[in-house]
């Protein structure tokens, strides 16, 4: 499940730029990615939300489907791991929010 607040949503347009390029040096169309969105490849699906009259999906939702994609084809394949920017980013969170000062109680 897609959480907007936390991922980097973009837009179906966007996404379609950011799938390696097929034969011939050809970019990925609008309509394949709306395609796994809404029947997937292989019973796996590209999660998705509406927000307003858009379809978007997220950096991090494009990853997890092209892990899944992967495990379902080779099995044998090791998992697919949190990607090290993701780490550090929540590495990162976590530190600014243990280092917010605690506010003490108003009279």
């Amino acid at each position: 499940m897609i959480d907007p607040l936390t991922e980097t949503p973009i837009s179906l347009a966007e996404a379609d730029g950011l799938v390696p390029r097929r034969r011939g040096g050809k970019r990925c169309n609008v309509a394949t990615v709306y395609r796994w969105t809404v029947k997937g490849v292989r019973g796996i699906k590209l999660e998705s939300y509406q927000c307003g009259g858009s379809r978007c999906t997220s950096r991090e939702a494009l990853s997890r489907f092209f892990a899944r994609l992967t495990q379902a084809a080779d099995p044998q394949s090791p998992p697919v791991t949190v990607p090290q920017y993701r780490e550090k980013q929540i590495a990162t969170a976590e530190r600014a929010m243990n280092e917010r000062p605690v506010p003490t109680s108003v009279r």
